[in-house]
């Protein structure tokens, strides 16, 4: 007696993607609600179920829906907004700027539909997210009907959806809540890399991974800079430093894993920790090609991620496949590497091991969810069709197939797309919304363009300080004689430093721009070792110049300052100067107390280029006056220190430097 099913798909080629690649041609698939009841031969399924509904496939692939292992889905909406930038620049310099200034729930919402349509027309079933917001992605992406894992990221510094880390770690909690036990969506934590989450906000993102059960999503080793400066800073690579703070204890998806060696990928085989191959982002943005077959080849689950689109740009699932192909067989230099049904397999049930949900989905075997697409395939671009390899049609979906193959797309036993067409969803709307924002980022980034000071505030971390310096400077043959006079006691020496410093100036077109320092300080101590470094950007706007009766000078200087925590590579590509200054300096530098104020006195020796030795002093002020009475008591300085008659210089370093 026949079974009831709610459907049969039937007259497919049906590629299961199980461990034993099992093809049924001509195959059918029986399904009840979300669940796969059976698969197999189409003349066995239809004898042993009697379906509500029956649908001909006509020949067609009938294969289980493309896991996208790595993205972040809003982003949509930024997708073209930098391209041919390094990571860092794009990340720092135009991402995260606009991210802080337009992410919204709004934009959320319509860059995750936008995602979505995408995903689904290129025969994707399910996607695992890192952004802010998620509960929103989250929603909408329930409401279309695919299925997700949905990651909340946590950083150590403001987020647009958080002010701490702390409150996005609430987001989490409430994130973990709301889904549990969803059909469709897994909520999951999403601390963003090592190098943006200090160890103990790791340890705790692991522990509500843990309390909660889901997985932990976070980026590892994308870029050979983020190894390099992990082991300077940590004494050992990326994958170790993570190791060590438990990480891996939670479900962790670690996305790229390009900069990884053997020893690490074993480590991460031994934790269960699944990868994220993110091929076409990789490339684009230069940060290298993940050894994918050597990982394979010891073990670790490996899926196929295309990474956001504002870094790809799309979100083209079939040119990811055969991206991941080509990029295997080049490194290695194999063309048997990745064969394409293995890189199938990591778009399917490899990927979904890798996510931790291959109980859910990733492959057609009784018990998971009817998440599948059917393929058309009798088209000009995949003609003809050859039957002699039993993998040849493997080899036709990698290599000649294309994302306008998909015809139709089901989730949980749902169909969301049927003859490539989504109800309910007004394409051309999502088009017209998302030109809107465009409108608005693209007057955004143009006003911040033209100045170098919306360029500096936009990368955060900057303050201005509106400095008003009395200063003094004159050549001087040998600093011994005002240095013993400095420290003879006559004087009262609040404090002593020793630095060498390194400063680029950069110049612009513009010269109202004014010049943006870049310092390199290095702290020298007593036995002439160095004991701290420390970079800084200096924005110092045009000299306003008042001459006293006395000689001395006034400089009104408008100053904004940022601590630089990226290399002088990323801001000279950032800003872009005209040109540059380069000045080094081993720098004296004597804190004092003169008849009551405060006062800097720096004995330099200009060493590039070298121009000898300069006594500089300065006093900040803050009103005319003040100032009136500070240039006065720099003379009595100058007159004790024997320098009073001394030909005074009114120019800045780098004034003398360009003559």
């Amino acid at each position: 007696m026949a079974i009831n099913v709610d459907l049969i798909l039937t007259n497919a080629t049906v590629l299961t993607m199980d461990e034993s690649l099992h093809k049924f041609e001509p195959g059918a698939v029986a399904v009840t609600g979300s669940e796969i009841v059976d698969v197999g031969f189409s003349n066995t399924i239809e004898e042993k179920y009697n379906a509500v509904t029956t649908i001909e496939c006509g020949g067609n692939v009938l294969m289980p829906g493309l896991i996208n292992a790595h993205t972040h889905i809003p982003m949509t909406l930024l997708r073209g907004l930098a391209d041919d930038l390094r990571l860092e620049v794009w990340l720092l310099g135009y991402m995260m700027p606009v991210e802080r200034e337009f992410v919204s729930e709004d934009f959320v919402r319509l860059g995750t539909m936008i995602g979505c349509v995408e995903l689904i027309r290129t025969g994707v079933t399910t996607f695992n997210d890192m952004y802010y917001y998620e509960k929103i992605v989250a929603e909408t992406t329930a409401k279309i009907g695919l299925r997700a894992i949905c990651g909340q990221s946590i950083l150590k510094f403001p987020t647009p959806d958080a002010r701490s880390s702390d409150e996005a770690l609430m987001l989490v909690n409430e994130m973990a809540e709301k889904f549990k036990d969803h059909p469709l969506i897994i909520p999951s934590i999403a601390p963003h890399a090592a190098y943006t989450c200090p160890p103990e906000l790791l340890k705790q993102a692991t522990e509500l991974a843990l309390e909660y059960d889901i997985p932990l999503h976070i980026h590892i080793s994308e870029t050979a800079e983020e190894v390099k400066t992990m082991r300077e800073q940590e004494g050992m690579p990326v994958v170790p430093h993570i190791k060590k703070q438990d990480v891996f204890r939670a479900k962790t998806i670690a996305a790229h894993c390009v900069h990884i060696d053997e020893g690490e990928i074993h480590t991460l085989e031994h934790a269960n920790v699944g990868v994220a191959h993110n091929p076409s982002s990789n490339m684009k943005l230069a940060s290298g090609f993940a050894p994918v077959a050597r990982m394979l080849e010891i073990g670790l689950n490996v899926g196929i991620g295309t990474d956001g689109t504002a870094s790809n740009n799309d979100l083209d699932f079939f040119e990811e496949m055969r991206l991941a192909n080509f990029i295997a067989k080049g490194k290695s230099g194999d063309p048997t590497a990745l064969p394409a049904a293995k890189t199938l397999e990591m778009a399917t049930r490899l990927g979904a091991k890798a996510l931790h949900i291959d109980h859910l989905t990733g492959s057609i075997e009784p018990g998971k969810r009817a998440d599948m697409i059917i393929l058309d395939l009798k088209t000009i671009h995949n003609s003809p069709r050859f039957r002699h390899d039993e993998n040849g049609i493997y080899s036709q979906i990698i290599y000649a197939a294309k994302a306008t193959d998909v015809r139709d797309v089901m989730v949980n036993g749902k169909w969301i797309m049927r003859e490539q067409t989504i109800e309910g969803i007004d394409e051309q709307e999502l088009i017209n919304q998302a030109q809107k924002y465009a409108v608005k980022i693209d007057a955004f980034i143009q006003k911040r363009e033209k100045s170098v000071i919306s360029k500096l505030i936009a990368i955060g971390g900057t303050t201005e300080q509106e400095s008003f310096e009395v200063q003094v400077k004159a050549s001087i043959k040998n600093p011994i004689p005002f240095i013993e006079k400095i420290e003879s006691g006559e004087i009262e020496l609040i404090r002593t430093r020793h630095y060498h410093e390194y400063d680029t100036y950069f110049s612009f077109a513009d010269s109202s721009e004014g010049h943006l320092r870049y310092r390199e300080d290095h702290f020298i101590e007593k036995d002439g070792t160095i004991s701290k470094v420390r970079s800084r950007l200096t924005l110092v706007g045009e000299s306003d110049e008042h001459e006293y009766s006395n000689k001395d000078v006034l400089l009104s200087r408008s100053r904004y300052i940022a601590p630089a925590t990226q290399s002088l590579r990323f801001y000279r590509e950032y800003f872009k100067p005209q040109s540059e200054i380069e000045i080094e300096k081993d720098r004296l530098r004597y804190l004092v107390n003169f008849q009551g104020e405060e006062f800097f006195i720096n004995l330099d020796e200009m060493i590039k280029p070298k121009l000898g030795y300069y006594l500089e002093i300065k006093a900040r002020t803050w009103s005319q006056n003040d100032a009136e009475e500070k240039s006065r008591l720099i003379e009595g300085l100058l007159d004790f220190l024997g320098a009073s008659d001394l030909e005074r210089i009114t120019e800045d370093y780098l004034d003398i430097v360009l003559g």
